[in-house]
């Protein structure tokens, strides 16, 4: 049975979202990460993002669930805008280097607005409250992820290869070459 556009936009809907998230999860595991190794608190990340956008609920006992929210709300957009705006059009071709050398460079580009521009302005406490480049690995590290998820799908779509798709009786008889 054939796909309908509409079937083949919501899936590639999805997908976007889906390539978001897991780049703001990607994100929030590398912050926790440092957050676990330094003097830093996770619900203080997290309550910064609410101070960021809303900065009057920053000292509500509920600002870093907010701001988790916050966070993947905007993860889901990004992924969305990113997929529909540049992966579409310009890079889903080029295949994985070329969609995470985009994906990279569009989050990075995003930190160095965020961090020299926006935060400065709405939240500077955001800005002193992790060094530079913790903050730039984290953005990097969603746009790695990012690109990841979108360039898998996409390889499976080619008919390359789809996880789903593999028999394998054994996980040593299994390849999934991306290039």
């Amino acid at each position: 049975m054939a796909k309908s556009a509409s079937d083949s936009n919501e899936g590639a809907l999805q997908l976007a979202v889906l390539a978001g998230l897991f780049g703001g999860l990607a994100e929030v595991l590398w912050i926790g990460g440092y957050a676990s190794i330094s003097t830093l608190s996770g619900g203080e990340v997290a309550r910064q993002i609410t101070a960021s956008v809303i900065p009057a609920v920053a000292d509500s006992s509920l600002a870093a669930v907010f701001g988790i929210s916050i966070h993947f709300l905007l993860s889901a957009l990004l992924g969305l805008t990113f997929a529909w705006l540049i992966w579409r059009p310009f890079l889903r071709k080029r295949g994985v280097a070329g969609t995470l050398l985009g994906s990279v460079a569009v989050l990075t580009l995003i930190w160095a607005i965020n961090f020299f521009a926006v935060l400065p302005f709405f939240n500077p406490a955001f800005v002193v409250l992790m060094p530079y480049g913790v903050t730039l690995a984290s953005k990097i590290m969603f746009g790695i992820v990012m690109g990841l998820v979108l360039q898998f799908e996409a390889v499976g779509e080619t008919g390359r290869t789809r996880l789903r798709d593999l028999n394998c009786r054994a996980p040593d008889h299994c390849r999934i070459f991306l290039f």
